[in-house]
């Protein structure tokens, strides 16, 4: 069989975290098939230059242009792929030359409108979507979230859905930071106080700018206790530059001497952050699966997050809940884990059971045995010369 997958995101955060834990997870278990990554050559090289079953197809458009679509077609039709994987939600599969799998992580951009679409484009690219999801072989949801937005938004029948879930990066289940790791990121980032942690996209429906609404509050009545004065709340994210609307919370809140935002940070930087912190603190709007709570869990770090979309299916029991909509319930969800100690403790334990329950090799043998079924309904897979006759 022979496998073609389209890295063109393998550097976006959230879709290039999923491609690369599949990619290194499907050369560490097949070493019988063939892949072929389609897309720069360079950023193929971390695994080709590994795994001998595995090569590149430069395609340099993206995907979401006209001239990447065509030249997809191009590319899986040249190397004559068995099965072609789509690690995101897109249009662009329409009349491939073999049957695609399609991995969809959420369906925000079509819940929404988009700033950068005016309505005509909006509508048409709902109803390409539509039908590149309609005629997949096989829809990958990485939540039982996701897959019920598939079901009520494009009406795709249920059974054409199959739940995947995703698991955190490995690097973030290599143990504690040592004593001298955290020295170094306080020498380093001038991290000297305790603090409260959100790492992840910067991005509306994230809510951030609620958290420091709720870190605002919460500075004031722990300050009427005597306790924790000299919080902080870190903010790790992407470019901040396009978000003014967090820096007038931060003025409107008066913690501008108490938020900090360090913008993209390396995981095993990241990995230290997380285990520093006294409390992660993730209310998003929206979410098809939410790793870094997970992440966080790992690190025994107590986690307040969301009710609401796919977070009490990904947290379980491990994580305190509260209506992200709502300020106060935050900063009260926050005061509480920050301050009782039996919480942290019952979070700590069972956020390291919670996370064990996500294994990226479970996850992509599945997804292993997904090509392969996918293949040999299109009549595509190729016979086993050693199987017996």
């Amino acid at each position: 069989m022979k496998v073609g997958i389209d890295i063109r995101r393998l550097t976006e955060f959230g879709v290039g975290t999923y491609l690369r834990n599949v990619v290194r997870t499907l050369g560490r278990l097949d070493q019988e098939d063939q892949y072929v990554l389609i897309g720069a050559p360079e950023k193929a090289r971390e695994f080709t230059s590994v795994f001998p079953n595995f090569a590149s197809a430069a395609l340099p458009f993206a995907d979401n242009t006209f001239k990447g679509y065509f030249e997809l077609r191009s590319i899986v039709r040249q190397i004559g792929c068995d099965v072609v994987h789509i690690p995101h939600l897109s249009w662009a599969p329409l009349a491939l030359p073999c049957p695609y799998v399609m991995t969809v992580h959420d369906v925000l951009s079509h819940m929404s409108r988009e700033s950068l679409r005016s309505a005509p484009r909006r509508k048409v690219n709902f109803r390409l979507t539509s039908r590149a999801l309609h005629k997949s072989a096989r829809i990958l949801a990485v939540s039982q979230f996701t897959k019920s937005e598939l079901e009520s938004l494009f009406k795709i029948p249920p059974s054409r859905i199959e739940v995947i879930y995703n698991a955190i990066d490995e690097r973030f289940l290599s143990g504690h930071a040592s004593n001298a790791e955290r020295e170094s990121l306080a020498e380093r980032y001038q991290v000297n106080t305790p603090f409260l942690l959100y790492a992840g996209a910067i991005s509306p429906h994230k809510n951030l700018v609620r958290i420091i609404e709720a870190f605002s509050v919460l500075k004031a009545e722990l300050k009427k206790d005597g306790k924790f004065e000299d919080l902080k709340l870190i903010i790790i994210g992407d470019d901040l530059s396009s978000h003014q609307d967090l820096r007038r919370a931060v003025v409107r809140g008066d913690v501008q001497n108490d938020v900090r935002f360090l913008g993209f940070v390396p995981i095993d930087v990241l990995r230290i952050f997380y285990d520093a912190a006294k409390v992660f603190v993730f209310p998003s709007l929206h979410e098809g699966f939410g790793l870094p709570p997970l992440e966080a869990m790992a690190h025994g770090t107590p986690v307040v997050t969301s009710n609401s979309s796919s977070l009490p299916e990904v947290t379980g029991n491990a994580a305190v809940l509260v209506n992200p909509e709502n300020v106060f319930d935050i900063m009260r969800a926050l005061q509480r884990t920050l301050l009782d100690r039996p919480l942290r403790e019952k979070l700590k334990q069972r956020g390291y059971a919670q996370v064990q329950r996500f294994s990226w090799p479970t996850s992509v043998e599945r997804i292993l045995e997904v090509y392969r079924e996918v293949a040999r309904q299109s009549g595509r897979a190729r016979p086993d010369p050693s199987a017996p006759v």
